[in-house]
This record gives structure tokens, sequence and C-alpha cells, in this order.
């Protein structure tokens, strides 16, 4: 399954690269896809590329989604360990 998640750009680097931070994970990616990205943007992530661009509200509500989910993962674990 792929599956493409939003990143806060950190960074802008040489040649179409950016470095994104997600939860404190730091990853160097390419932003060749886009047009332009500046740091502080939003963009989607699919396996290590830029995809788009979105708002920090709908990347924010998002991210906190994930965050759910991890959250059940984690109780279901519980339940059934």
């Amino acid at each position: 399954m792929c599956l493409a998640i939003p990143v806060l750009v950190v960074e802008i680097l040489p040649n179409q690269q950016a470095v994104i931070d997600l939860d404190g994970v730091r990853k160097e990616i390419s932003i060749a896809l886009l047009d332009s990205v500046e740091v502080g943007d939003y963009v989607i992530l699919h396996v290590g590329y830029a995809i788009g661009k979105l708002d920090a509200e709908e990347a924010l509500s998002t991210l906190a989604l994930f965050g759910e989910l991890g959250m059940i993962k984690a109780r279901s674990e519980e339940v059934f360990l």
C-alpha cells in the first residue's frame, strides 16, 4: 500500500531538493514536480517526491487524523496482546 502524507518544508536545497520535518524526523526529498516550494509550506510527500501543496490547516488536520489512527492501533494491540 502506498501512502502520501503532509510534511512541513524546513529547508530548500540546491537541485530541486528540500528538507522536510514530520514529527521531528527530517528527510531530504525532491520538489522537482512542483512549480514553487518555500520554507514553511506543507507538501504532500509520496515515495520521496513532493506531489502537491496544501494549506497548513488541511495539513495539520490530516496529521491529527494520522495521530488518532496511531492511538487506535496502539490501543487495539493492548487489547489483543
